[in-house]
């Protein structure tokens, strides 16, 4: 039995290293299935609010939802936990996605991050500037930060479905992209979609920021130590105006991209604790009991081996992804057909300027920007990658859904402009799933003919 125990645990720490650079290859994967499981998520709530029971649906997202303790209550309505408090996790992931492309991924080298850089830039401001062309009056030109987000989770998983053909190098490029993408709808959120600032609430964010520093000084390795100065941040930038979620980016880009330094690094602890398991299991092999306190000092050091942006990503990923961005669609996909009324002008201009912005203007944006950065000699094409397949990167970048809906929310008090907004971006979100995939199988069956005639030549 300590035998085995022992071979199980070398085993572990032989492959916590592994495991850290395998983060990049899992994020991808969860991310192609999680697509799957949000466009679920996002039919059921559309159906829902379309049925008998649409009045449930309705009544379910404006119910009361309290925490407290004592005298001390906060009431809000499920629909602002969800929207304010539950994404702040998805902007936390969002926050160590980028954190962990800056130190060591596509964007770590500006020769390398040019060119995705570039195509971010212009599929953020081509369809910015459709809608502003479509939407020039006050009321309905608040939206225009609407079409310029893209869905990772979305655009991922329709490229997983094209299969092996698709160069490693084009899926790169799309992440790349999108989390660029992020960056900018974080900005644009923080400095477009908050209200005024109230100064006393940025001093309670602050502490909060004071906090995390002077918990990773001290060396604190653990997440649930942040999740109190956390709080206190989430509080402060809520009571300042600025919108919450933002508390998640800060946090996420503040994790350490290094394993902590302990007394001892943490490979030697392993390989002491190892030693020690050994010598244990040699002198007494039934004596299991005598191996636990090795055991936790090889888990401890196991843990301090992967850096704490890693760890804390692949601890949280696969809950957003399956657990927070489902309950987000299912809490706001549901547009209710009935109440979009496209007879008025302003409705219709709304869903039209999204659509377009979306279909049309992401992918002439991404590939006119990508096309100038290479021309221009700034940037080149990742090998493997032909203009065919930055146009598919366009064209999956159109679809926007979550952040596109997230900043609708933000953008529109209106509920008939709101609708209309959802309406367009679940309409140009199927329209580039469509477009996306037909051209992806064009560019698949290209790239098997070109290897096949490569293999018989």
């Amino acid at each position: 039995m300590a035998g085995r125990l022992y071979r199980r645990t070398s085993a572990r720490a032989r492959l916590a290293t592994e495991r850290a650079f395998h983060a990049a290859e899992r994020f991808l994967h969860i991310e192609a299935v999680s697509g799957l499981v949000l466009l679920a998520a996002a039919a059921i709530a559309l159906i829902w609010a379309n049925s008998p029971y649409a009045q449930s649906y309705h009544d379910l997202w404006h119910a009361p939802l309290s925490f407290g303790i004592g005298g001390l209550t906060v009431s809000h309505s499920l629909h602002f936990w969800v929207n304010d408090a539950l994404m702040t996790l998805f902007f936390l992931v969002v926050g160590m996605e980028i954190r962990r492309e800056i130190h060591e991924g596509a964007l770590s080298k500006l020769r390398a991050a040019v060119l995705p850089m570039a195509a971010a830039v212009g599929g953020v401001a081509l369809p910015a500037l459709i809608y502003v062309a479509l939407n020039p009056v006050p009321g309905q030109i608040e939206g225009w930060a609407v079409p310029t987000a893209t869905d990772i989770a979305f655009a991922v998983g329709v490229l997983a479905l094209l299969g092996r053909s698709i160069p490693p190098n084009l899926r790169v490029f799309l992440l790349a992209l999108a989390i660029i993408d992020d960056i900018a709808a974080i900005l644009i959120i923080a400095l477009f979609y908050s209200g005024g600032i109230d100064p006393a609430g940025l001093l309670v964010g602050l502490a909060g920021l004071v906090l995390v520093v002077a918990l990773q000084m001290a060396g604190i390795g653990s997440a649930w130590a942040y999740v109190l100065p956390g709080a206190v941040l989430w509080i402060g930038l809520l009571q300042a105006g600025a919108h919450p979620t933002l508390a998640g980016v800060m946090l996420g880009m503040l994790t350490p991209v290094l394993p902590a330094r302990g007394r001892e690094p943490a490979l030697n602890a392993a390989m002491r604790a190892l030693d020690e398991i050994r010598a244990k299991a040699a002198r007494s092999p039934d004596a299991a009991a005598s191996l636990l306190p090795p055991l936790r000092r090889l888990a401890l050091a196991q843990r301090e081996m992967t850096p704490p942006v890693t760890r804390v990503q692949m601890l949280l990923h696969p809950y957003v992804a399956y657990g927070v961005m489902p309950i987000f669609a299912l809490a706001n996909a549901g547009v209710s057909l009935d109440g979009v009324d496209l007879g008025r002008a302003d409705a219709f201009a709304v869903m039209a300027g999204v659509v377009v912005a979306l279909v049309v203007g992401k992918p002439l944006g991404v590939f006119a920007a990508s096309w100038l950065v290479v021309r221009a000699g700034w940037g080149s094409l990742p090998p493997g990658v032909t203009w065919g397949g930055v146009l598919l990167v366009g064209l999956l970048a159109g679809i926007g859904f979550t952040m596109s809906i997230f900043i609708a929310t933000l953008a529109f008090a209106d509920p008939a402009l709101l609708g209309a907004a959802k309406l367009g971006v679940l309409v140009a979100s199927l329209a580039a799933v469509g477009l996306g995939l037909s051209w992806g199988l064009v560019q698949a069956r290209r790239a098997r003919a070109v290897a096949t005639a490569s293999a018989s030549a």
